[in-house]
């Protein structure tokens, strides 16, 4: 094939063959480049050892066992990290993440033989000679991902390869191979023995793909789904109406559903769309009516939610977010409300969250058959909130701040500043009339009293 390669690739390919080693760009690159997509990681497979490559790139550090030298490079003012790995070959894996022993190899189908998929098995030289031995460039033309020889092999070597499958079947819109999904569902299990934060790695990319709703839709198939969020898995056969109604939900069919009419690229978004309801399995229970209640759930999801992120690893900021969205979402919606209780509705969703909270609650709509996407309440209330926010809302907004404080009570700067502002703003937030500044210097002095 003829590849157009940036001048920065083809100044490695030369670096190598100067210096008469091979090297071949290999991987998702190789893949992307025939597909062509844009190309966000380059990979190169050499039979350089690392230290040989090392003395190439006096920039590029070196700090795994598995050969991979890391090259910082810029082109046309955009940095990268390019991959150049020593071609290998794997024996035995002990736990389905680490081989035993890697020894090093200089010959290509031998290093192309431990990959996972074959679509990702081919290389391409400096010449854009292509060396595909699985026949690849066939499945990108039936677009499907098939493992490279045997798929109980290829996952028990490496079993976030069982997630990888679903994620990039995913991203490209692609079929798993019939085996290969096979050996998917009966190797699932083996996903326990890998780091949740590489799981998350890959649950983050799949949800912000173009189609995260039928990547779901794979995870459940195989089996993978009730290792990565057991608290979706579980919320499958429980109904949201009761006996008596015609239409019958099922909680789990109704989340995937609000993740994919949720009209957010965020994948932390598109995470809480399908836990929005993860409360409803432990809160479920029939009344004498014969009517379906979940009292609470948005509370105990919150609560479950807090130990997604924990598992994840996530971090503060992610999982103050998706807290917040999860934990808030029966919000109501009614453009009567009082500017108080409209306040307390952004300070409980968090600012920067609103539009996110807005598209959840869109998402939960069409999710749950509603043909209209946003009702003429919610869009009525998404303007009394853009009105009570022209008003003063932060501790900033107040006519009075802290130095006024010290000055009124005679302190140096203390906590007790930063409690009487908090009090102050607390009044501010019920009745907007109160950011007087005559009143709060006075108000001040009350406070120091009780």
């Amino acid at each position: 094939m003829e590849a157009n390669l940036p001048d920065f690739i083809k100044d490695i390919f030369n670096l190598f063959a100067k210096n008469n080693y091979q090297i071949f760009l290999v991987g998702g690159a190789v893949r992307d480049l025939i597909l062509d997509r844009p190309i966000i990681n380059w990979d190169f497979t050499t039979d350089a050892k690392p230290e040989e490559v090392m003395k190439l790139f006096p920039d590029a550090f070196y700090e795994n066992s598995f050969g991979t030298v890391s090259i910082p490079v810029s082109e046309a003012g955009t940095s990268t990290i390019v991959e150049i790995t020593t071609m290998r070959k794997e024996g035995l894996y002990e736990d389905s993440r680490h081989p035993i022993e890697v020894s090093w190899t200089n010959k290509l189908e031998e290093d192309l033989a431990r990959r996972d998929f074959t679509i990702n098995a081919m290389a391409l030289d400096k010449d854009s000679e292509m060396t595909d031995p699985y026949q690849g460039q066939e499945d990108l033309k039936r677009k499907t991902i098939k493992a490279v020889g045997d798929p109980n092999l290829r996952f028990q070597e490496d079993a976030l390869r069982l997630m990888r499958a679903v994620r990039i079947a995913t991203e490209l819109e692609f079929e798993i191979d019939p085996l290969t999904f096979k050996s998917i569902q009966e190797n699932a299990s083996k996903l326990n023995n890998v780091a949740p934060e590489r799981i998350k790695t890959e649950l983050w990319k799949l949800l912000a793909s173009v189609n995260p709703y039928q990547g779901l839709e794979l995870l459940k198939e195989t089996g993978l789904l009730e290792i990565i969020l057991p608290e979706v898995s579980k919320s499958f056969g429980i109904v949201q109406e009761g006996p008596k109604h015609d239409r019958v939900y099922d909680i789990g069919e109704h989340s995937f559903l609000t993740l994919k009419n949720t009209p957010s690229p965020d994948p932390l978004v598109r995470l809480a769309a399908l836990l929005h309801d993860t409360g409803k399995v432990t809160t479920y229970k029939i009344d004498s009516s014969g009517n379906v209640t979940f009292f609470n759930h948005e509370l105990v999801g919150g609560n479950i939610v807090l130990q997604i992120a924990r598992r994840f690893n996530l971090s503060k900021k992610e999982t103050d977010k998706l807290h917040r969205l999860v934990r808030w979402h029966m919000f109501s919606v009614d453009e009567k409300q009082t500017d108080s209780a409209i306040r307390r509705f952004i300070k409980n969703v968090g600012l920067e969250n609103i539009d996110d909270m807005m598209a959840l609650r869109v998402g939960d709509r069409l999710g749950g058959g509603t043909q209209k996407a946003v009702s003429w309440r919610l869009a009525e209330y998404r303007k009394r909130i853009d009105q009570v926010l022209e008003k003063p809302f932060s501790i900033t907004d107040l006519k009075v701040n802290g130095q006024d404080v010290m000055e009124v009570l005679k302190i140096k700067p203390s906590r007790k500043v930063g409690e009487v502002l908090d009090k102050l703003f607390q009044e501010v937030l019920e009745d907007d009339s109160k950011n007087n500044r005559e009143y709060l210097l006075e108000r001040i002095k009350n406070l120091d009293q009780n």
